[in-house]
């Protein structure tokens, strides 16, 4: 009876999209609202980092980066846990590879589209608490029909996920639930799961006999760091909505519950970016997970 690893860490998310074709293309056309004749048939891999045009600025990451034979580029990246600081880095990435021919001298006709698929292990948006899936385009404000589709971000809720809320998407339920019911615990994967020939293969990819002990080590810390940013990001904002509340009472509201909120976010990152640096991880994995500059980072 096979073992699995949690498909969500970073060395195993890339392991089995960041380095098998078929896998990628079949998760990027189950999950993007991609029009009929418009679906991916083949792609090459291309460097996950994205250099900002300024040398104070941070190097932003994302997991896998692809384009297809038709020149359209796809980002994916695994996050699991919600803050403005990644959906700002999704933005980010998502300019920064839709100019990047540009600025390599190509015209501007000759851009592509570009798509980033961002998993979110996490609550972003509790406002649509029966929503799990989100498309976001550049849009006309007064005509919302008026969109430029060249530029679409998908964030994907994976804890609101329900395989009952999605219709005649078979391969977006079978990708989501592969993200979602796979973990550590699993001894036995979903029969609908293994009933699928690429899906199975992915299974064969989590098995815990296919890493090293040093592999299986490096999983373990990444999940120990997320526990630690989870509570530290937890702990801030819960500071953060006390402090407002009483600076709410004595100066509004509204205006308190904000201010609280921002500071409480940006003590927060600061205790995280601390407790990481501690934990002996580099200048730039601390810029990476918590969007401090380097001379921030130096500074602590």
């Amino acid at each position: 009876m096979a073992k699995y690893l949690d498909p969500k860490s970073d060395l195993t998310f890339k392991t089995v999209f960041g380095e098998h074709k078929d896998l990628m293309i079949s998760f990027l056309n189950a999950l993007l609202p991609l029009q009929p004749g418009k679906e991916v048939v083949e792609i090459e891999y291309l460097s996950s980092e994205l250099v900002p045009d300024h040398p104070e600025k941070k190097d932003s990451i994302v997991d896998v980066r692809c384009r297809d034979n038709a020149g359209r580029q796809f980002l994916v990246e695994m996050q699991m846990y919600w803050t403005d600081a990644f959906k700002q880095r999704a933005l980010f990435n998502t300019c920064k590879a839709y100019v990047e021919p540009v600025e390599k001298g190509e015209k501007f006709e000759d851009i592509k589209p570009i798509y980033t698929i961002s998993l979110v292990n996490d609550i972003a948006f509790p406002e649509l608490p029966e929503e799990f899936y989100h498309v976001y385009v550049p849009m006309n404000e007064a005509h919302d029909d008026h969109t430029i589709d060249d530029m679409k971000m998908v964030f994907i809720e994976l804890p609101k996920f329900k395989p009952s809320s999605v219709k005649d998407k078979k391969m977006m339920v079978l990708w989501l639930r592969f993200l979602t019911e796979i973990n550590e615990k699993t001894s036995q994967a979903p029969e609908e799961l293994i009933n699928d020939e690429l899906v199975t293969k992915a299974l064969s990819l989590l098995e815990d006999s296919s890493y090293t002990p040093e592999q299986k080590r490096a999983i373990d810390r990444y999940w120990d760091m997320v526990s630690r940013e989870r509570t530290m990001v937890f702990s801030s904002r819960q500071e953060g909505l006390a402090e407002g509340r009483a600076e709410g009472r004595a100066e509004g509201l509204a205006e308190g519950r904000a201010e609280g909120l921002a500071e409480g976010r940006a003590e927060g990152v600061i205790s995280v970016a601390l407790n990481l640096k501690n934990m002996g991880l580099s200048v730039e994995q601390v810029m990476k997970a918590t969007g401090l500059t380097a001379e921030e980072i130096e500074k602590l």
